[in-house]
């Protein structure tokens, strides 16, 4: 398997479908939550809602790279989301973070290992391979998130 077909499959296995490394991903940790308890907020610990918008911040902000266009991202912006009001906004923020990895992992399987050496939004940023690998990390470390504030929102139900 290609270097870029290794990679997406991380990807997905952590956004969409997988169970080999976490056990579980986003996907299903976050389908069967409404936008209540997506939004429920537990001590000072962020929200689900709130993690889950920034890991679409950063998934769709490479995306916008690998299709060409400029790094526009900024860390400091990346907790800055209007509030979910309705299960109808939570709904839409899922189907646009389901979608947009489905999209990512797409381009990424499609890379050359020549592509994945080259820098990714200029020198200072690396490798298109080491930003990947970052945001695939980045994603399971706030998956495991996910899950304990998840946890602990079912156990006050």
């Amino acid at each position: 398997m290609n270097p870029g077909a290794q990679l997406a499959n991380r990807l997905r296995e952590v956004t969409l479908s997988g169970t080999w490394v976490a056990g579980t991903n986003f996907k299903t940790q976050l389908s069967n939550l409404n936008w209540k308890q997506a939004t429920q907020k537990i001590d000072s610990l962020n929200t689900v809602a709130l993690l889950t918008l920034h890991i679409h911040y950063y998934i769709s902000g490479m995306l916008h790279v690998l299709e060409g266009g400029t790094l526009d991202i900024k860390d400091k912006f990346s907790f800055d989301f209007p509030p979910v009001t309705s299960q109808e906004d939570w709904e839409k923020i899922l189907q646009r973070l389901w979608s947009d990895a489905e999209k990512f992992a797409n381009l990424i399987e499609q890379m050359t290992e020549e592509n994945l050496e080259a820098d990714f939004a200029g020198k200072k940023y690396g490798s298109y391979q080491r930003n990947i690998d970052a945001m695939i990390e980045h994603c399971y470390y706030h998956l495991g998130q996910v899950v304990l504030i998840k946890k602990l929102i079912l156990l006050k139900e």
